[in-house]
């Protein structure tokens, strides 16, 4: 009885992974092929660090939504300008920067923060400079 149940669960293992060879992974290949994850913007995405207007708009919100985040018992410094910028395609940036906070208890720290923020309204950017048409999907390296 034992020898069948293990015969019995190899068969059945040796089934499953041939179904999911022949015929599952064709379709998931096809559908990765296809258009359907296809975003189609004049932004384009690159790997390299960038510097435009939508990067120097993407580091002034992230500025802001920190300050908002922190409230009014921190006092925070942002630097000039972002270490770096890089977009990611379809308005979404990534911003790398420095900030000084500091508490009234507390000495002042240099933090080197990651923002990840995305403008909402795609290729009209006529409204880039509202906050409100931007989101901010993250934000790392304030804490300690």
């Amino acid at each position: 009885m034992n020898k069948k149940k293990i015969l019995l669960f190899a068969v059945c293992l040796v089934a499953l992974l041939a179904i999911q060879i022949k015929f599952f992974l064709p379709f998931m290949y096809d559908i990765a092929a296809s258009d359907l994850f296809l975003v189609d913007s004049k932004d384009a995405a690159n790997p390299m660090a960038i510097s435009n207007d939508m990067t120097a708009l993407a580091f002034s919100h992230c500025n802001t939504y920190i300050k908002n985040d922190l409230g009014e018992e921190k006092s925070v410094s942002f630097a000039g300008q972002p270490t770096n910028a890089w977009t990611l395609g379809n308005y979404e940036y990534i911003v790398n920067a420095d900030v000084e906070i500091s508490a009234k208890d507390a000495p002042s720290a240099m933090r080197h923060y990651v923002c990840r923020i995305q403008y909402s309204k795609g290729d009209d950017t006529s409204g880039a400079n509202n906050f409100e048409n931007w989101d901010v999907e993250g934000v790392s390296g304030l804490t300690e």
